[in-house]
């Protein structure tokens, strides 16, 4: 049986050695799986697990990260994520130009509104995934814009749109639902901890007035492939300082800005971001590497990053604001510190004003 034609598990549990070894044939060709052990499961939006692996001929990888639908979530994912879009990146052939794991197989089954990812477990290669509570340095910030930079020079205006391995890539617009959530708790949970002017700020202020108005200017400039959702819970640091990007389900198109700011914004502390963000601007503006009448200027990169706070802000008042349901509450509190502060400096309205 080929990869093309496995049927995807209901449970992990459901996992066989025979249909783990069509999994990784590609990949490990000749390797026959002997044992299928669940070794972590941690089910949330999606249904993620680490699977642990004995071969009965041949070798490949101890163990793999396998990463499905949960159908008590696929609306939601749906509507704010997209369904397929992770699924449907790495089984199209585009070359992707920053660390991320290696994924043996991506499988979807439309009818079933399901998926199935089996990809390399990076901490097989001594990765370190961090989070909001564990900023990087601002040494490990400078290769993950690196990164980001060499995707979006990669795929920078009709390298994207002329590509028709890309063509189901769907533009990043205003997603419904985060005007209702309920931003007293966000302000009683930050208290004094951000400026006033942010706790001043309406659900219609904030999620309307500033947060949908940035995602709308976000397809009315050159347009790149964005990873959607590069926040640090999203990454890993290896051993040599690379930085990888980890959950691409929000796969999107627009302007780099997005991508950029929300990754820079939230990795590192506020005293870094102040101290070194112009230089890591740069790093980005140079690693783009495209020919000089296509290169953003200085000034309009400056712009779109100051501008992008409104994403950050938004979307992490919006998780604070609902408890611990989607992230731990010291996760929450870390990232909308670090996008209120950010959102004061460098007078986001102002910018919003610029590019609208």
């Amino acid at each position: 049986m080929t990869a093309s034609e496995l049927s995807i598990p209901q449970d992990w549990d459901e996992i066989t050695p025979a249909w783990m070894t069509s999994a990784l044939a590609q990949h490990f060709p000749g390797a026959e799986v002997g044992h299928v052990r669940v070794a972590l499961r941690d089910d949330g939006t999606n249904r993620r697990a680490r699977l642990a692996l004995d071969y009965s001929v041949g070798s490949g990888p101890a163990t793999v990260f396998a990463k499905a639908v949960d159908p008590a979530h696929a609306d939601l994912v749906e509507l704010t994520s997209g369904l397929y879009h992770e699924p449907r990146l790495f089984s199209c052939g585009a070359r992707l130009p920053l660390d991320h794991p290696e994924v043996y197989l991506a499988a979807i089954d439309e009818e079933r509104r399901d998926f199935l990812m089996i990809m390399e477990d990076v901490a097989s290669r001594g990765a370190d995934p961090r989070d909001s509570t564990r900023p990087m340095t601002v040494e490990q910030a400078a290769a993950g814009v690196r990164g980001l930079a060499r995707l979006h020079g990669e795929y920078w205006g009709e390298r994207l749109t002329g590509d028709p391995a890309l063509n189901w890539v769907e533009p990043f617009v205003a997603f419904e639902g985060l005007e209702y959530a309920p931003l007293h708790i966000a302000h009683e949970r930050l208290g004094d901890t951000v400026p006033a002017e942010v706790l001043d700020l309406s659900g219609t202020d904030l999620f309307v007035d500033i947060w949908a108005r940035y995602i709308g200017s976000l397809t009315r400039s050159v347009p790149t492939l964005l990873h959607g959702d590069p926040h640090i819970g999203n990454t890993y640091v290896l051993p040599d300082g690379t930085v990888g990007f980890l959950d691409w389900q929000m796969v999107r198109r627009g302007s780099f800005s997005l991508d950029l700011g929300y990754f820079l914004q939230g990795s590192l502390t506020t005293e870094d971001r102040r101290r070194a963000e112009h230089d890591l601007l740069d790093e980005y503006r140079a690693a783009l590497r495209l020919p000089a009448q296509e290169l953003p200027t200085r000034e309009d990169i400056w712009l779109g990053y100051r501008a992008s706070v409104a994403h950050g802000l938004a979307i992490w008042m919006a998780t604070l604001s609902g408890g611990d349901a989607w992230q731990r509450a010291d996760i929450c509190l870390a990232f909308a510190q670090r996008y209120a502060a950010a959102f004061v400096d460098l007078d986001t309205r102002e910018a919003l004003d610029a590019i609208t």
